[in-house]
C-alpha cells in the first residue's frame, strides 16, 4: 500500500481544523473586542470633552448674568469671555469659541484672534442657537483625513433663554490612535498565542493520529498475514478502546486464519491424495480449483486448465447447453477411449451461495474402465457359462428324447447314444468342478497345502506319466532338465493340475508325430519352466486373451477334444498363489511356448518371513 504523505494525511487536517478554529476565534473576539473597545473610548471621550464643556458652560452663564452697569471698571462680557476660554485646557487638537446669540465670536482659544467679535454663518451653529439644544456632529477633514467631533452646547441664563453657544471641533485621532495601538498589540499577541497553538496542535494532532497510524501498519501487515504484533493502547479514551478493539480484531483474525489455512490444508490433502479428480467451476462453467488426479484423468497439466472452460476439456463442448444441463442429468460416461478403452464418470452438483443462488459446480471425475471391463467379462462369462452349458444339455436332451422314443431297443444306437450322454455329462461335472475352483481362488476360499520338493523330480514323473498316454499317437516329449536338485514350496496337487492343463493342451493341439519340448531354468532366484508344441499355434492379437475364461484358440477343435476353455484360466490362478508368474509366446502355424517361473525355496522363506 503506498504511503500516505504529511499533505494528504489525517495530522495535516487535524493541525488545519485546530488552526481554523482558532483564527475564527481570535477574528470573533478581535472584531468584539474592538468595536466594544471604540465604543468604550469614544464614550469616555465625550464623557470628558462633556465634564469640561458642563463647567465652561456653567462660568459662562454666570458671566452672561453679571450686571456690568453699576461697575465699570469691571472687564467687558468679552474679556471675560475670553479669560475663561484661556483657561480651559482641552488639549490635543482642539477649537474652542463663545458665541452670542447674534452669532458673534466672543472668545476663542484660537491663535488666530482676529476672528474675535466676527460673524459666524456655519449651519450648525445657527442650528444651535436657534434651537437651543445640544448639537453633535462628526467629519473626516478631506486634506487629512482625520475624524472631528463637533459639538455646540447652547449658553442659557436662569429664565432659560438662550444667550449664545460654546462651539467645540476637536479631533479623534488620538482615540483611534490609542485604539490602533491596543489592537497592534491585540495583534501580536494573537499571533504569539497562534504560534504557540500550532505547536500544540501539532504535538496534539500527533497524540491523536500515533495510534491510528499504528493501526494503519498493524492492518496492513495482516494484510500480508503477519498477525505477530499488536497495537498499542496509550490510555482509556476512544482511540485507546479502538486500539482494543483492534487487537481483539487481529486475534480473531489470527485463530480464524489458522483454522482456514488448517481446513485449507486439510482440504488440499484430501484433493491431492484422491483418486477420483475434483474440479470446482463457476455459474459459467470456468475452472477455479481442480487436483492433481483430475488432470491426470483428462491427461493434461491441471495447472494450465485453471481460468478454462470444462465442457471443452470434457469433450462436451456444443453437445450440451451448459452446466446446468449436465448437474441435472446427475453423472455422464464420458468415452476418451483412442487405441484402448478408457472411460470416465463425471459426476455434477451444485454449489451455492447465501442467497440460494447457484454460484459454481463441483465436478466428480472416476475412471470407471476397469469397473466397465469387469462389468463386460461378468456379462461375457455369464454368456458363456450358459452358453457352454446349454450346448450339452441340448445334446442330452437330445439323445434322451431319442432314446425314450424307442431308440434304447436298437443294440447298435443305443450303446453309441449312451457312451455320447456320459461324455457330456462328465464335461458338464468337468466344467462345474472348474467353475468351483475358480469360485474358491476367487474368494481365497481354498488354502494351498505348500510342501518342500524337488521340482525336477516331480516334473519328470509328471511327463513319465504323459508319455505312457501319448505312446500311441507318437508325440515325443523332449526333456531339457538339468540333473540338480531344485527345491521349491509347491502344494504338489495344485501344481499337477497346472502341468496337466499345460501338458494336455500341448497334446491335444500337437499334430501325429509332433514333439513337445520341456526345459528348466535357473533366473534370478526363480526356475523358468517351459512347454513348447508344435501346434496350430495363437494369432498376435489373441495372445493376451488365452488366460480369459471360455477362451479357446480353436473353438471348434476344442469342443471336440472336450475342452471347458477354464484350464489356462485356473492354472494362472495356481501360478500367481504360488508367487509366481505365467506367460505365452506364439506365433500362427508355428507352435505355442507356455512360460510359467517359480521363486526357488530360499525366496520362499523369505517372503513367508
Amino acid at each position: 500500500m503506498k504511503k500516505v504523505g504529511f499533505f494528504r494525511s489525517i495530522q495535516l487536517k487535524f493541525i488545519i481544523i485546530y488552526i481554523l478554529l482558532l483564527l475564527i476565534a481570535i477574528q470573533v473576539i478581535g472584531s468584539y473586542v474592538a468595536r466594544e473597545l471604540e465604543s468604550e473610548l469614544l464614550d469616555n471621550y465625550k464623557e470628558t470633552i462633556n465634564d469640561r464643556i458642563d463647567l465652561l458652560g456653567y462660568n459662562l452663564e454666570l458671566t452672561f448674568d453679571k450686571d456690568r452697569s453699576e461697575n465699570k471698571e469691571e472687564p467687558t462680557l468679552q474679556e471675560e469671555v475670553q479669560n475663561i476660554v484661556n483657561d480651559v485646557n482641552l488639549g490635543g487638537q482642539s477649537t474652542l469659541q463663545v458665541i452670542n446669540n447674534q452669532g458673534r465670536i466672543l472668545g476663542t482659544n484660537d491663535y488666530n484672534q482676529d476672528i474675535v467679535g466676527k460673524k459666524i454663518t456655519d449651519e450648525i451653529i445657527q442650528k444651535g442657537i436657534k434651537l437651543g439644544t445640544t448639537v453633535d456632529s462628526t467629519y473626516i477633514k478631506r486634506k487629512t483625513g482625520d475624524r472631528i467631533l463637533v459639538r455646540v452646547e447652547p449658553i442659557l441664563d436662569k429664565e432659560r433663554e438662550i444667550k449664545g453657544v460654546i462651539y467645540l471641533e476637536t479631533s479623534l485621532e488620538s482615540v483611534y490612535d490609542q485604539l490602533s495601538n491596543i489592537n497592534d498589540i491585540f495583534f501580536k499577541g494573537s499571533t504569539i498565542a497562534l504560534v504557540v497553538s500550532i505547536l500544540i496542535g501539532i504535538l496534539v494532532a500527533r497524540a491523536i493520529t500515533k495510534p491510528i497510524i499504528e493501526m494503519r501498519r498493524q492492518a496492513q501487515k495482516m494484510a500480508r498475514g503477519d498477525f505477530s504484533q499488536k497495537v498499542k493502547v496509550y490510555g482509556s479514551d476512544e482511540i485507546s478502546q479502538l486500539a482494543v478493539t483492534f487487537n481483539h480484531l487481529n486475534d480473531r483474525l489470527k485463530h480464524s486464519m489458522a483454522t482456514i489455512e488448517k481446513e485449507r490444508s486439510k482440504l488440499s490433502s484430501v484433493l491431492a491424495n484422491m483418486s477420483e479428480g475434483v474440479i470446482a467451476t463457476d455459474a459459467e462453467g470456468q475452472i477455479t480449483l481442480i487436483n492433481e488426479a483430475a488432470g491426470k484423468l483428462l491427461s493434461k497439466n491441471p495447472n494450465y486448465l485453471i481460468n478454462q472452460n470444462l465442457l471443452e476439456h470434457l469433450e462436451l463442448e456444443g453437445k450440451v447447453v451448459g452446466m446446468t444441463e449436465l448437474q441435472e442429468s446427475g453423472s455422464i460416461i464420458l468415452d476418451f477411449s483412442t487405441e484402448e478403452v478408457y472411460l470416465v464418470r463425471a459426476n455434477f452438483s451444485k454449489i451455492f451461495d447465501d442467497y440460494d443462488k447457484v454460484s459454481g459446480f463441483i465436478t466428480v471425475l472416476s475412471d470407471v474402465t476397469e469397473e466397465e471391463k469387469i462389468e463386460r467379462e461378468r456379462r461375457e462369462f455369464v454368456s458363456n457359462v450358459s452358453h457352454e452349458l446349454r450346448t450339452p444339455l441340448t445334446t442330452l436332451r437330445s439323445y434322451l428324447e431319442a432314446l425314450t422314443d424307442g431308440a434304447w431297443k436298437d443294440e447298435e444306437i443305443a450303446p453309441h447314444f449312451l457312451k455320447v450322454t456320459q461324455d457330456e455329462t462328465e464335461r458338464m461335472i468337468r466344467m462345474v468342478t472348474s467353475l468351483l475352483d475358480l469360485s474358491r481362488m476367487d474368494s481365497k476360499a481354498e488354502t494351498l497345502q505348500r510342501r518342500r520338493a524337488n521340482f525336477t523330480q516331480f516334473l519328470h514323473e509328471i511327463i513319465d506319466r504323459f508319455e505312457m498316454n501319448v505312446k500311441d499317437e507318437r508325440i515325443i516329449l523332449n526333456r531339457d532338465i538339468p540333473n540338480e536338485e531344485t527345491y521349491v514350496w509347491i502344494d504338489k496337487d495344485k501344481m499337477t493340475q497346472v502341468l496337466d492343463n499345460i501338458i494336455s493342451n500341448a497334446v491335444k493341439y500337437s499334430p501325429d508325430g509332433g514333439t513337445i519340448n520341456f526345459k528348466v531354468e535357473k533366473h534370478m532366484r526363480r526356475i523358468i519352466v517351459s512347454i513348447k508344441d508344435e501346434g496350430i499355434g495363437i494369432a498376435y492379437d489373441k495372445l493376451d486373451k488365452i488366460f480369459d475364461r471360455f477362451y479357446r484358440a480353436d473353438k471348434s477343435r476344442t469342443r471336440d477334444l472336450g475342452g471347458t476353455g477354464l484350464g489356462l484360466a485356473i492354472t494362472q490362478e495356481i501360478i500367481e498363489a504360488h508367487y509366481g508368474k505365467i506367460w505365452v509366446d506364439s506365433k500362427e502355424g508355428e507352435g505355442t511356448t507356455i512360460y510359467f517361473s517359480l521363486p526357488l525355496m530360499n525366496e520362499m522363506r523369505r517372503r513367508n518371513r
